[in-house]
């Protein structure tokens, strides 16, 4: 294996995490996994491998041929693995930053910040669990679904995409034991008209203790909906664009419902994953 450079550490605030730390890991492989999204697999250190679902890292993207991305890109966690040493994430090339990410090849060196944020939690007794996300959405939530299967829980995970081949980690969703349904653009089953129903009928056959999402603001308000009517708590991993990632610059504040108060808090620090009740 090749040697990889010492792990810096970087200092958080007490009651938080205790650390996280920038390295220097190695690609093995970035290969496109359908027409849109591409997967980027890394050699890592075991250091920076002491993740939880719904954490991110913070990416040193490559400059593409006449661009220059400024600051770091925030990317949720796909995959890790500390035994194997690996650590994967998926994403869609849009701007100059993921542009770069497709460049890398197989053995370049790449520079990663993490982990970092406020993962997602499982309750003992949510043992029915239900995820419903679109999209690279669903990346966040993959290392949520090893989490259930480790522990023992039932998890329907409900993909939605503009098409059913864009569906995103039905296979891994399913390697975990989920079961999973497929909901899309072009037949309307992704519509939360559509959605209501399906998952109204899931709480009445088989019952739902938390839902779990990323990202859809329809989808949030969707499951708050329900979530409040049949008195259902869930998770919710926020999207928002960030500078540090460290919750310094305060780019990412956001505001949040807590009772009747709107107080404001950093997606990156004490995010990215909230009480879905809490979101607005």
């Amino acid at each position: 294996m090749t040697h990889l450079p010492t792990i810096v550490p970087v200092p958080v605030l007490q009651g938080l995490r205790p650390r996280c730390s920038e390295a220097n890991c190695k690609v093995v492989s970035n290969t496109p996994v359908n027409g849109e999204y591409r997967l980027l697999v890394l050699e890592a250190p075991e250091a920076i491998l002491d993740c939880q679902p719904g954490q991110f890292f913070q990416l040193l993207c490559p400059a593409p041929e006449g661009e220059h991305p400024f600051l770091r890109r925030p990317m949720s966690i796909y995959g890790y693995d500390k035994a194997a040493g690996r650590l994967e994430f998926l994403y869609k090339v849009t701007g100059a930053g993921t542009r770069g990410l497709a460049t890398l090849a197989p053995g370049d060196g790449f520079n990663v910040l993490g982990p970092l944020g406020q993962g997602f939690s499982m309750q003992d007794d949510w043992q029915n669990l239900m995820l419903v996300a679109r999209g690279v959405g669903l990346a966040t939530l993959a290392p949520l679904a090893r989490m259930a299967q480790e522990k023992g829980r039932k998890l329907t995970a409900i993909c939605s995409a503009r098409r059913p081949d864009l569906a995103m980690s039905v296979d891994l969703f399913e390697s975990y034991g989920a079961e999973v349904i497929i909901v899309h653009d072009e037949d309307g089953s992704s519509a939360p008209e559509a959605l209501r129903p399906l998952i109204e009928a899931r709480i009445a056959e088989t019952g739902v203790d938390a839902f779990y999402t990323c990202g859809s603001s329809r989808l949030l308000r969707l499951l708050q909906d329900i979530g409040a009517r049949h008195g259902i708590p869930g998770e919710i991993a926020m999207e928002q664009q960030m500078a540090c990632g460290l919750g310094m610059c305060q780019a990412c504040v956001r505001n949040f419902r807590v009772g009747d108060r709107i107080i404001q808090r950093r997606v990156c620090r004490e995010g990215p994953v909230f009480p879905i009740s809490e979101a607005i």
